[in-house]
């Protein structure tokens, strides 16, 4: 499956810097009962977007002017916590979310948001929350954040730099899914093959 490339973005970011934010509060169950991924934004942060009503709730932070549209979220510790439901990951996409920055992320949370190129960007505590407190003043929200060259702009005009997995930047880069990835070395494969065959007649 092609993914949509990410190379340099400029968009808000919108912070949500509670500790433990897990998959059912990201998307709730009642949102996976579906035969495709068709409205899953609809489900993102069903509950904290929602009143009881079904009016927008105006105090969560994606219905704020300042924040609505953001293409970047800045969250609390170990971020997307709880069951491994993709859909979570779905839900963010469909928003427009292309990355999120954080400072600890849950390992399957993680994994998913990489086959469905979302990235993660992994900062330190004392960075981290700066940050929150920077896209928190509606006037600094917008920043830019650039893989290639691995830094996050803000609007002030400081530069973050972060680290990421190079096997992991290439495929956000060309926009590639796992399969993607691995017929990146389709050739190898097929000379493997070859030699392997070569070697071992028999298994012909």
């Amino acid at each position: 499956m092609s993914l949509q490339p990410f190379t340099r973005i400029t968009g808000k970011a919108a912070p949500m810097l509670a500790a433990n934010i897990d998959t059912d509060v990201i998307m709730p169950k009642q949102f996976l009962k579906g035969i495709d991924r068709n409205g899953l934004d609809r489900g993102l942060f069903f509950d904290l977007r929602f009143l009881a009503s079904g009016e927008p709730n105006p105090e969560f932070v994606l219905n704020q002017p300042a924040w609505q549209g953001a293409s970047f979220m800045v969250v609390g510790p170990n971020f997307g916590c709880g069951s491994s439901r993709e859909h979570a990951v779905w839900g963010l996409k469909q928003m427009g979310i292309r990355a999120l920055i954080g400072s600890s992320f849950a390992g399957i949370f993680y994994d998913n948001c990489q086959r469905n190129g979302v990235l993660l960007i992994t900062l330190e505590e004392a960075v981290l929350q700066r940050l929150g407190q920077m896209v928190s003043q509606p006037e600094q929200a917008q920043i830019s954040v650039d893989l290639e060259a691995q830094e996050i702009l803000l609007a002030d005009g400081q530069v973050i730099g972060f680290q990421i997995d190079t096997l992991r930047k290439t495929a956000l880069l060309l926009g590639l899914d796992a399969i993607g990835t691995t017929l990146q070395r389709s050739e190898q494969i097929k000379a493997f093959e070859r030699e392997h065959l070569a070697a071992n007649p028999w298994l012909g």
